[in-house]
Protein backbone atom coordinates (compact mmCIF):
# COMPACT_ATOMS: atom_id res chain seq x y z
CA UNK A 1 0.00 0.00 0.00
CA UNK A 2 1.51 3.28 -0.99
CA UNK A 3 1.32 6.56 0.90
CA UNK A 4 -1.31 8.09 -1.44
CA UNK A 5 -3.79 5.28 -0.79
CA UNK A 6 -3.28 5.56 2.94
CA UNK A 7 -3.78 9.32 2.86
CA UNK A 8 -6.93 8.99 0.73
CA UNK A 9 -8.42 6.40 3.10
CA UNK A 10 -7.64 8.56 6.13
CA UNK A 11 -9.23 11.66 4.58
CA UNK A 12 -12.29 9.70 3.47
CA UNK A 13 -12.67 8.16 6.94
CA UNK A 14 -12.52 11.61 8.55
CA UNK A 15 -15.06 12.86 6.01
CA UNK A 16 -17.48 10.01 6.88
CA UNK A 17 -17.14 10.67 10.60
CA UNK A 18 -17.82 14.36 9.94
CA UNK A 19 -20.96 13.54 7.95
CA UNK A 20 -22.34 11.33 10.74
CA UNK A 21 -21.51 14.00 13.32
CA UNK A 22 -23.27 16.67 11.22
CA UNK A 23 -26.42 14.55 10.85
CA UNK A 24 -26.39 13.72 14.56
CA UNK A 25 -26.00 17.40 15.49
CA UNK A 26 -28.76 18.44 13.06
CA UNK A 27 -31.22 15.89 14.45
CA UNK A 28 -30.30 16.78 18.02
CA UNK A 29 -30.95 20.47 17.41
CA UNK A 30 -34.30 19.73 15.79
CA UNK A 31 -35.35 17.58 18.73
CA UNK A 32 -34.24 20.24 21.21
CA UNK A 33 -36.23 23.01 19.50
CA UNK A 34 -39.57 21.19 19.44
CA UNK A 35 -40.38 21.47 23.16
CA UNK A 36 -39.70 25.22 23.05
CA UNK A 37 -42.30 25.68 20.33
CA UNK A 38 -44.77 23.55 22.27
CA UNK A 39 -44.28 25.64 25.40
CA UNK A 40 -44.70 28.82 23.41
CA UNK A 41 -47.97 27.60 21.91
CA UNK A 42 -49.24 26.54 25.33
CA UNK A 43 -48.41 29.95 26.78
CA UNK A 44 -50.24 31.70 23.96
CA UNK A 45 -53.29 29.47 24.38
CA UNK A 46 -53.31 30.12 28.12
CA UNK A 47 -53.24 33.86 27.44
CA UNK A 48 -56.13 33.54 24.97
CA UNK A 49 -58.16 31.53 27.51
CA UNK A 50 -57.51 34.15 30.19
CA UNK A 51 -58.68 36.93 27.87
CA UNK A 52 -61.82 35.01 26.90
CA UNK A 53 -62.67 34.32 30.52
CA UNK A 54 -62.16 37.99 31.33
CA UNK A 55 -64.51 39.01 28.49
CA UNK A 56 -67.17 36.52 29.64
CA UNK A 57 -67.09 37.92 33.20
CA UNK A 58 -67.55 41.50 32.01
Amino acid sequence: MNMGDLLFQLIFFIFLIGMFAAVFYFVRTLMAKQPDKQDSIEQKLDRIIELLEKNNKD
